[in-house]
C-alpha cells in the first residue's frame, strides 16, 4: 500500500521499470471496447449461474405454494430493476470502476470503502468465484458418473482448470473476455429457452394440476420469516444485476449504453426465470422439488429421458460463464482499489501489450485457487449476505446524500426520489431480517468487516513507514513490473466529481 516515505514508482525517473507508459504510441490505460451487447452479457451472464437450475426450492421453500412462490420471483425481479435503475444514475454520475467500492468511496470517503474492498478481497469475490467453479465441475462431470456423485478431488482438479483457463483469458484479451461471456451468456439463456418452451408444451397438453388451486395446500407453514428467507433465495438467483458498473472506464458510450444495458438485461432476466419456474412446476410437484437438489436436473429425468444429462451440461455452461464474468469485474475491482492508495501498487498496473489489468485479475485467480482447498467455503457466503446487502444500500444512500451535498454534478440520469427510497427500504428490510433471522452469521459478517480496520490503520493511514518496508515494498513491485511487463495507468483515473 502506498506510503508517503516510498517512491512514487508511477512517476520516479530512476524507477528500472517501464516508465514512459508508451507502446508504439497507444497509451497505456484500460480501453473501451464493451459494447452494449457485451454489456448485456455481462448483467445477463453474471446473474445467470446456477441459481435458476438450484434455487428454485430455496424460494418454495419459503413461500409454501406454488403461486406465491412465482409472485416472489416476479417481485425479486422488480426490486432487482429498481436497484439496477438506481445504478444507473450511479455509473452516469460517478463514472470511475469499481462499482459500489468507487461510489462508497465519493460518498463517504476512503475508511468505509476499504472495508467494503476489504470483505471482497477476502472473502466474497474469491469464496463465490470458486463455488461457482465447483458448481460447473460437478456438474461438468455428473454425465461421466451417472450412477453416483463425481469425486471430490475430481472435482475441485476440474474447478482448478476452469479457473485458471479463465484468468489466463481475462490476462490475455478483454476482447477474449467478452466474447467468451457473449458466447456462455447466449448458451445459458438457449438453455432456459428448452425448458420454457417444454414447459409449455407440456400445458398446452393439460399438465396443469400443480397449478391448479396454487395457492393451497403449502409444503410448509407460511410466516414472515419464511417468506423473508424465500427473498433472500430469489435475491440470491438475481445478484450480479450491478457486476456491469465494475467496468464504466471500459465502456463504448457509458452514459448510454451502461443504463440500456441495465434496461435490457434485468427485464429479460425477469421474464426468463417466471417462466422457468412455470416449466419447471408444469411436471415438477412442490413436494418432488422440496426433495431435489437440482430441480432442472429433476425436470430434465422427466422429460428428457436418454438425452436428461443434456441440463448437467447446460448448468456447466452457464457457471462456466458465471465465473469468467466474476473474474472480468473483480480484477477490476481491485484495479481501482490499488489505484485509489488502497491496495499495493503493483495491482494498480496494466499489461503494456494487452491493456489489460493483469496483476489484480491475477491476484484473484489465485485466491480463488487457494480457496477450493478449503471444505467449508459455502459457509462463508452465509455470513456475506448481510455485508453485500449493507454495501448495496450504502451505495444507494450515497446517492441520495450527493444529491443534496453536491446538486451541481452534472447527472445524465436522474430518478424520482420515491424510486432510490424505495429500495433502500427493502435493503433496510434486507438488512433487519437477519439480525433476528440468523444472529449468528450476521455476527461473523460484521467481524470480518471490522478485522479490515487494522489492515487500513497500518497499511493506508500510517504514512511514515521505516525506509527498510518501504524499500522492500519498492523493490518487490519493479520486480513484478519486470516479470509482467506492467506499467501504471497514464490517465488520471475518471471521475465526475
Amino acid at each position: 500500500m502506498k506510503s508517503r516515505g516510498s517512491k512514487d514508482i508511477t512517476k520516479d525517473p530512476s524507477n528500472t521499470a517501464f516508465t514512459n507508459g508508451t507502446d508504439g504510441g497507444n497509451k497505456i490505460e484500460l480501453k473501451r471496447r464493451i459494447t452494449l451487447f457485451n454489456g448485456v452479457a455481462i448483467i445477463v451472464g453474471s446473474i445467470v449461474g446456477s441459481g435458476i437450475f438450484v434455487s428454485p426450492k430455496g424460494v418454495l421453500n419459503g413461500a409454501g405454494t406454488v403461486g406465491l412462490s412465482l409472485i416472489i420471483w416476479a417481485a425479486c425481479g422488480l426490486l432487482s430493476l429498481i436497484g439496477a435503475l438506481c445504478y444507473a444514475e450511479l455509473g452516469t454520475t460517478i463514472t470511475s470502476s469499481g462499482g459500489d467500492y468507487a461510489y462508497i468511496m465519493e460518498a463517504f470517503g476512503p475508511f468505509l470503502a476499504f472495508l467494503q474492498l476489504w470483505v471482497n478481497l477476502i472473502i466474497i469475490r474469491p469464496s463465490a468465484q470458486a463455488i461457482v467453479a465447483l458448481t460447473f465441475a460437478f456438474y461438468a462431470l455428473q454425465p461421466v458418473f451417472a450412477t453416483c456423485e463425481p469425486p471430490d478431488l475430481a472435482v475441485k482438479l476440474l474447478a482448478a482448470v476452469c479457473i485458471c483457463i479463465l484468468t489466463f483469458v481475462n490476462i490475455y484479451s478483454v476482447r477474449a473476455a467478452t466474447r467468451i461471456q457473449d458466447i456462455f451468456t447466449t448458451a445459458k439463456i438457449l438453455a432456459l429457452i428448452i425448458i420454457i418452451i417444454t414447459g409449455l408444451v407440456m400445458i398446452g397438453k393439460g399438465e396443469i394440476e400443480h397449478f391448479e388451486n396454487a395457492f393451497e395446500d403449502p409444503v410448509n407453514e407460511l410466516s414472515v420469516g419464511s417468506v423473508s428467507i424465500s427473498l433472500y433465495s430469489g435475491l440470491f438467483a438475481y445478484a450480479g444485476w450491478n457486476f456491469l458498473n465494475f467496468v464504466t472506464e471500459e465502456m463504448k458510450d457509458p452514459f448510454k449504453n451502461l443504463p440500456r444495458a441495465i434496461y435490457i438485461s434485468v427485464p429479460l432476466v425477469t421474464l426468463v426465470y417466471v417462466m422457468a419456474n412455470v416449466a419447471y412446476f408444469s411436471l415438477v410437484s412442490p413436494r418432488e422439488m422440496m426433495e431435489s437438489n437440482a430441480v432442472a436436473v429433476t425436470f430434465g429425468d422427466k422429460v428428457f429421458g436418454v438425452m436428461a444429462w443434456i441440463i448437467p451440461v447446460f448448468v456447466a455452461l452457464s457457471t462456466f460463464g458465471g465465473v469468467n464474468g466474476m473474474l472480468f469485474t473483480s480484477g477490476r475491482l481491485f484495479y481501482v482499489g490499488a489505484r485509489e492508495g488502497h491496495l499495493p501498487d503493483f495491482f494498480a498496473m496494466i499489461q503494456r501489450k494487452r491493456f489489460t489489468p493483469m496483476p489484480a485479475i491475477l491476484f484473484t485467480g489465485v485466491i480463488s485457487l487457494l480457496y477450493l482447498i478449503s471444505n467449508d467455503i459455502y459457509a462463508l457466503i452465509n455470513y456475506m449476505s448481510f455485508v453485500q446487502w449493507l454495501s448495496v444500500g450504502m451505495s444507494i444512500l450515497g446517492m441520495m446524500i450527493l444529491r443534496h451535498t453536491r446538486p451541481n454534478i452534472p447527472r445524465p440520469i436522474k430518478l424520482n426520489p420515491l424510486i432510490p427510497w424505495t429500495f433502500l427500504a427493502a435493503c433496510v428490510f434486507l438488512l433487519i431480517v437477519p439480525l433476528y433471522a440468523a444472529p449468528r452469521d450476521t455476527g461473523i459478517g460484521v467481524a470480518i468487516i471490522c478485522s479490515g480496520i487494522p489492515v487500513y490503520i497500518i497499511g493506508v493511514m500510517w504514512k511514515k513507514k521505516p525506509k527498510s518496508i518501504t524499500n522492500f515494498v519498492t523493490k518487490l513491485t519493479i520486480l513484478g513490473q519486470k516479470m509482467c511487463d506492467v506499467v501504471p495507468q497514464e490517465i488520471e483515473k475518471p471521475t465526475a466529481l
